[in-house]
């Protein structure tokens, strides 16, 4: 039996393995950097890497336009800066573990707002990867206590899946390259923005927070550039299941520099790659692509 990828879903596995990575390199920048403020930095500089990349495409942005930028850019500050200031309490394998539990709430935030059922194949794919996913976050601990970070971190994992959607959502309709730098330079003013009211400072300099500020702020560009690109082609579904890779590779990372999952997690680490590859099958990606706009279309003339 041989699985094949198109070239959108080998593009979404690569970023999710790079995604993994990035939970190490939050959790040492918020050592000397406060989570807003990094927040704004990284996604404040991943916008202007793409406006000198897209340029000649940064102008006249439509209604519809507009209204991506304003909506995914504002998820964006909300998904991700909930992570990052959780990232202050948590270990960074932990934070991947809670995080990926998007994986259902799409389906189910789907299902809420446009009465949208997962196929057969999907289901199957979507229930091993919250299997391996409850599996990876270590039920031998025998009970469920959440900190204030880890709730953080879990509602975050709530906007980014409503963030998925909207990307979905928009993504056929929309020039990908203005919408992209837009949204990613919202996430950072926001960011900026809120700093005051949460009563968080500039930090004192620190090579740390502006490699891994500029560094993930490159990553992010070329993650969000990906995502409103390929998920042109690739259900949100699927796309979710190829997303719920990324605690294996931050789990992998993680070990590199001194963790070790357990057995369990091991297990679970097994369950979610099989559930990336029991995603459905190419002749009926294009059927369930047609019906998800539908639905979405549907729904925005009934709004």
């Amino acid at each position: 039996m041989r699985f094949r990828f198109s070239r959108q879903e080998a593009a979404l596995i690569g970023i999710t393995v790079i995604w993994g990575a990035t939970f190490l390199i939050i959790q040492a920048a918020m050592q000397v950097s406060g989570p807003l403020f990094f927040v704004g930095l990284r996604f404040t500089s991943a916008g202007l890497l793409g406006a000198v990349l897209f340029r000649p495409a940064l102008h006249r942005l439509t209604k519809t336009e507009w209204l991506a930028c304003l909506s995914i850019g504002f998820g964006l500050f909300l998904g991700y800066g909930l992570q990052t200031w959780g990232l202050q309490s948590i270990a960074s394998s932990q934070s991947a573990f809670i995080t990926a539990l998007y994986v259902p709430f799409v389906p189910l935030l789907q299902w809420l707002i446009w009465q949208r059922l997962p196929t057969r194949r999907q289901a199957i794919g979507i229930i091993l990867a919250f299997i391996g996913l409850m599996l990876l976050a270590g039920p031998e601990q025998g009970q469920i206590s959440f900190s204030a970070g880890e709730w953080a971190t879990l509602l975050g994992a709530v906007i980014m899946a409503a963030e998925i959607i909207l990307i979905a959502y928009f993504a056929p309709k929309v020039n990908i390259q203005r919408v992209t730098v837009m949204q990613l330079l919202l996430a950072g003013i926001l960011a900026f923005i809120s700093m005051p009211f949460a009563g968080e400072s500039i930090p004192k300099f620190s090579w740390v927070w502006v490699s891994a500020a500029l560094g993930l702020g490159a990553a992010s560009c070329l993650i969000q550039l990906t995502m409103n690109w390929a998920q042109r082609k690739v259900d949100a579904n699927r796309a979710t299941v190829i997303y719920a890779s990324e605690p294996v590779w931050a789990g992998l990372f993680g070990r590199l520099a001194g963790e070790r999952l357990p057995v369990l997690a091991l297990v679970g680490a097994a369950l979610i790659v099989i559930s990336v590859l029991s995603g459905e099958r190419r002749t009926g990606k294009t059927k369930a692509i047609n019906r998800f706009k539908n639905r979405t279309l549907s729904s925005k003339k009934r709004s």
